[in-house]
């Protein structure tokens, strides 16, 4: 087994925050988008915002797909784009929690 660096272990982290459905979906060409948001969550923690996690996707995507439709700012995006960041958004909260705290907890709305 490969021990992970500080980055890798956050990341990996918020990708088990993640709903199963989203988590099984992550490749191996997502990792660099998971390695910033755990910088974004080291730097921000449980204040980040939606905007934050876009801000991020949109860092990675600009290298791994630079011509998508939502590289524009966060608030040019439709709410239902907008929303498509909020399972990222509440597993970034949660790992901060985590390493906070040292326990799990649970953030997810219905």
């Amino acid at each position: 087994m490969t021990n992970l660096n500080y980055l890798e272990a956050d990341a990996a982290l918020i990708a088990s925050c993640l709903p199963e459905e989203i988590a099984d979906e992550i490749t191996k060409e997502q990792l660099p988008l998971f390695y910033t948001y755990a910088l974004l969550m080291r730097a921000k923690g449980v204040d980040t915002q939606l905007e934050d996690v876009h801000d991020a996707w949109a860092a990675w995507a600009s290298a791994a797909r630079p011509d998508h439709p939502a590289l524009v700012p966060f608030e040019e995006l439709t709410p239902e784009i907008q929303a498509l960041d909020r399972p990222f958004l509440d597993a970034i909260r949660e790992a901060a929690l985590v390493r906070k705290e040292g326990v799990t907890v649970w953030l997810r709305q219905d």
